[in-house]
């Protein structure tokens, strides 16, 4: 039926779809579904405590004996800067006032990257595939994980950074084009990183590197699927599409949003965490556009109580606290 059986083979399952690990919109519900219906279910891990992911995982085991992936993000850690910390807590104090939520906080790391205790926790629950955003932890974590017969995908936007994780382990490649929603998974400095369109960036990848590769961004139907296979890709990673289903934990206005979005609803932002992210266009992303954010993730936690604010004001929050759909 498929043109191209690796990747499908390789992990056990019986269509070349993968629900992108959504954190915080993405439920076990969810990724129990995909699983179910023969694609790869996904939980993304980053932003939620150890105790969180072993309910999620246990309540997704409950749901599904298929294989599921648990995403996690590798990043350094950010440099906290007090001078432009203070720039940015004043610009952001305008939106607090306004919405009277207090003082803007002091910023914290809200997670940290994959470390000791995430790894430990990988190896207790032995999921079939683990992916990375960001890059890939460092070449131990990897040879622990490869020990413990994980597979390990990660997101590479450049063909520089897809030789790079071929060379260190990944077992398949997320091609992740311009299009795609939430986090750029760029973690090279090359020149235009990350802002190659989907379609182009797949055969480019799938002629460097011999490993999978899984076509991301922009993909939301079976035409677009026809067209990554066409293009040398064994699977698709699906995010935006699944949140329409009724497992998505998205709100009412959101999914009102998100089903009357049109080809230019959408932006790379840096303004909700730091790093250039797909988000839906509105105020606070456009009146942000010139300010220069924290360091990756020290500006989400500067606006944590914005985001919290959309449950006490719905119809204000559609329009002004927006926040940026996740991918990893």
């Amino acid at each position: 039926m498929w043109p191209r059986t690796g990747f499908l083979e390789l992990i056990g399952i019986a269509h070349p779809v993968i629900q992108a690990p959504m954190s915080g919109f993405a439920p076990p519900a969810l990724a129990a579904a995909v699983c179910n219906a023969g694609g790869l279910g996904s939980i993304g891990c980053a932003g939620i405590s150890p105790a969180t992911v072993r309910q999620q995982v246990i309540a997704l085991r409950q749901a599904t004996n298929h294989p599921y992936n648990l995403n996690f993000f590798v990043h350094p850690r950010p440099y906290l800067d007090p001078e432009a910390t203070g720039r940015m807590r004043a610009r952001l104090a305008t939106y607090f006032d306004e919405f009277g939520i207090g003082a803007v906080p002091e910023p914290r790391e809200p997670f940290p990257p994959f470390d000791e205790e995430q790894l430990d926790l990988v190896l207790e629950l032995r999921p079939r595939v683990v992916s990375f955003h960001f890059g890939l932890p460092d070449p131990s974590a990897v040879r622990r994980l490869k020990a413990a017969d994980c597979l390990i995908l990660s997101s590479a936007t450049t063909v520089a950074e897809a030789r790079w994780l071929a060379a260190n382990g990944t077992d398949a490649i997320i091609a992740q084009g311009f299009e795609a929603g939430g986090h750029r998974g760029t973690f090279s400095d090359s020149p235009g990183a990350g802002m190659v369109g989907t379609m182009a960036l797949v055969p480019q990848i799938v002629d460097a590197v011999r490993v999978p590769v899984i076509a991301a961004g922009g993909i939301a139907d079976g035409r677009g699927l026809a067209a990554a296979f066409a293009l040398g890709a064994s699977a698709a990673q699906l995010g935006t599409a699944f949140l329409a289903c009724p497992e998505a934990t998205i709100s009412p206005l959101h999914r009102a949003r998100l089903h009357s979005a049109v080809d230019d609803g959408t932006e790379l932002t840096r303004a909700f965490t730091g790093r250039p992210a797909r988000a839906m266009r509105n105020r606070f992303a456009t009146e942000m556009t010139y300010s220069e954010p924290l360091a990756f993730p020290l500006q989400a936690s500067l606006l944590r109580p914005l985001w919290d604010c959309r449950a006490r004001r719905r119809v204000q929050t559609s329009s002004r606290c927006g926040r940026v759909r996740p991918h990893h």
